[in-house]
């Protein structure tokens, strides 16, 4: 299917149902306030999110629509159980890498596949690039991105693309190796995205200004 623009939330929301089945498959599909909680968990997370129940539902409601996320009645109170396999035909393998991206933000091929052990174990790192190359080069559109190398980094690391431009994940992802990720509002999200986006232009720009006077001064194109 063609999927549209995911928001933090909703891939956050999808991430914790993946992650759950195979972690407290006793207490799954979960609860509001189970999943909630998933959302919110300060380890193994990036970004740290303080969502409500309100919020969560809104994101159940939209995954829903999408049948992306299936509703069961269990008991006194609804449960929640995701059907990404299904809805966007992949193997069990991928959809666990792309829930591990959509908790814990960019990776290398390394992290993810310690990251992503307790959701399916790769007998080695070439495995996990592999799957993570399908998904990228999926005929109905990539999911997954392959960011250039940062600065002072050994590795390339990719990322998710359910929520579309991953300009937030390529710039956050040096700091959030280095230091503890900071609890993101979702009200705040959209003055992040804003900002972003001016900063990728002024970038831009730069790029181009550097080109033009290597060009000027008969250096070689940069590799």
């Amino acid at each position: 299917m063609n999927l549209p623009t995911l928001s933090l939330l909703e891939t956050r929301v999808l991430g914790v149902l993946v992650e759950k089945q195979h972690t407290v498959a006793d207490t799954y599909p979960l609860t509001l306030n189970a999943l909630v909680a998933g959302c919110n968990q300060k380890t193994s997370r990036d970004p740290v999110l303080s969502a409500t129940d309100a919020e969560a539902q809104v994101a159940i409601d939209r995954l829903r629509s999408l049948s992306l996320v299936i509703e069961s009645s269990g008991g006194r109170v609804m449960r929640y159980a995701h059907n990404t396999e299904r809805v966007l035909a992949l193997p069990s393998q991928s959809v666990a890498l792309l829930a591990t991206l959509m908790l814990r933000g960019a990776q290398t091929t390394g992290e993810l596949r310690i990251n992503s052990e307790r959701l399916h174990r790769f007998a080695d790192v070439s495995a996990v690039d592999g799957f993570l190359r399908e998904l990228a080069a999926r005929g109905a559109g990539a999911l997954v991105e392959e960011m250039p190398r940062a600065a002072g980094e050994r590795e390339n690391r990719w990322v998710h693309l359910l929520s579309g431009h991953t300009a937030i994940a390529a710039m956050l992802a040096p700091a959030a190796a280095t230091a503890a990720p900071e609890t993101i509002a979702l009200s705040e999200l959209a003055a992040l995205k804003t900002s972003v986006a001016e900063m990728r232009v002024e970038i831009d720009l730069l790029r181009a200004s550097i080109v033009r006077l290597r060009e000027e001064l008969g250096a070689a194109p940069e590799r």
